[in-house]
């Protein structure tokens, strides 16, 4: 399966100096299938450890050992020696020995030749659990769910994905068969078990049978790693994210969790449902300036879930919508192609903000700051294309660049461009003209 974040593991490789790599991401995304196709691919060896199922990992970090004597311990239990430039090791599970995060920097010190991957699917939440990171000593990279052109390779279309990213004019003529994969992409989404399975079987049924296991293995995650008292504030936050979505204005409003709710009450559960990885907080901006950052409302946002295949799960769509036009994208009122941005977005390294001024109806869906500019990016979910809400975003700031992406065609207008969705990952790839 191809996933961008193996091409940044292969430039950490070719590295004359490096630091040991910390990979995060949300349970099943894939990290630890990413560590050892590296291994496989670019290494003699490997030596694969997880501190979740190897108990005596936890004993070898916590005696406050020497990196040499934690390495002779490590290829005792792998069986073969661990070779500087030749042996990949991944330490997988981390956050389960926080001693273990700790000795990464010693590793950076003393043993800079050798190539140390490590991950965790809650390292977020350990971090905010008191796990001292040796900052300045590793790296971070964060992998997602696979992004709309991840999938396209998954389903054998390699070609095609060429043809999106160098602009071909033949885009125009496939637009139909785009669509469709489109629709194919909203509904199993980019968990990698899920897209597997369906690239094997093209069967809708069990796409959504695996994902609904997901759902569930995440809310049993509440109960094993979240503190005890913040459970059933985290339940009520996550079971709520479709209504506080659908609804008129998708502003997250506490009161929809309980009456006369508030944001002291809830706002830890949902710091650990973003810090878990199971969601994306997009803060509303009332001014677009630079740095974007600054003119953040941080008690003003929306919230969305970390995978739109899991969103229709959570939301039970039936498969039968794919067969109806392009209906797909009109439902729960559009919010799907808005997680479909988001999350090619987010995966492009983009931190996303919405717009709203604090007096008036106008919004715009999303604004980014891409290299030195502020770019606001209005989402339509259909081919109906009026952009009332972006114009008046043009006539208070007048941005060099506006961008709608819709299902209609390409189209460059005075103001304004048009991006059709399928090319929107494109489009974001390639520099913007100053």
């Amino acid at each position: 399966m191809y996933r961008n974040a193996y091409n940044l593991l292969f430039q950490w490789k070719a590295k004359n100096q490096r630091k040991p790599i910390i990979i995060q991401g949300v349970r099943q995304v894939g990290k630890t299938w990413l560590m050892k196709e590296l291994g496989r691919n670019e290494f003699s060896q490997t030596a694969y450890f997880n501190f979740e199922s190897t108990k005596e990992l936890q004993n070898i970090f916590s005696q406050g050992l020497k990196t040499t004597e934690i390495l002779t311990a490590l290829q005792i239990l792998c069986g073969f020696p661990i070779r500087p430039k030749e042996t990949l090791v991944i330490l997988d599970e981390i956050q389960a020995c926080p001693d273990a995060v700790t000795a990464l920097k010693y590793f950076q010190e003393e043993q800079e030749n050798l190539h140390i991957l490590a991950a965790g699917s809650l390292l977020g939440v350990a971090i905010h659990q008191g796990v001292s990171f040796p900052v300045g000593k590793v790296e971070f990279v964060t992998l997602y769910p696979l992004t709309f052109y991840e999938f396209l390779h998954a389903m054998g279309q390699e070609e095609l994905v060429n043809a999106l990213e160098q602009q071909s004019p033949v885009i125009e003529t496939l637009a139909p068969l785009l669509t469709t994969f489109l629709k194919q992409y909203y509904f199993v989404g980019g968990m990698p078990e899920v897209v597997a399975r369906f690239v094997e079987t093209k069967d809708y049924k069990l796409a959504r049978e695996l994902q609904t296991q997901l759902l569930q293995s995440y809310e049993n995650d509440f109960s094993k790693h979240a503190p005890y008292l913040l459970i059933p504030r985290i339940r009520l936050v996550w079971q709520s994210i479709l209504a506080q979505l659908t609804k008129e204005n998708a502003k997250f409003t506490y009161n929809l969790l309980r009456a006369g709710g508030r944001a002291k009450d809830f706002e830890m559960a949902i710091e650990w449902l973003k810090d878990a990885g199971m969601v994306h907080k997009i803060h509303r901006i009332n001014k677009a300036g630079m740095p974007i950052q600054s003119y953040a409302q941080w008690n003003d946002f929306k919230m969305y879930l970390c995978d739109i295949g899991l969103l229709c799960a959570m939301g039970d769509l039936s498969p039968v919508v794919l067969l109806q036009d392009n209906q797909l994208f009109v439902e729960f009122k559009g919010i799907l192609t808005e997680q479909f941005i988001l999350q090619q977005l987010i995966a492009a390294s983009n931190t996303p903000f919405y717009w709203r001024p604090e007096n008036g109806t106008a919004e715009v869906d999303f604004v980014i700051q891409k290299e030195n500019q502020i770019i606001p990016i209005e989402v339509k979910s259909s081919t109906n294309v009026k952009s009332r809400s972006l114009r008046v975003y043009f006539d208070t700031y007048q941005p060099r660049h506006c961008l709608r992406t819709s299902l209609a065609g390409g189209k460059h207008q005075d103001w304004m461009q048009n991006v059709p969705l399928y090319s929107f990952p494109a489009w974001l790839s390639r520099g913007i003209p100053q």
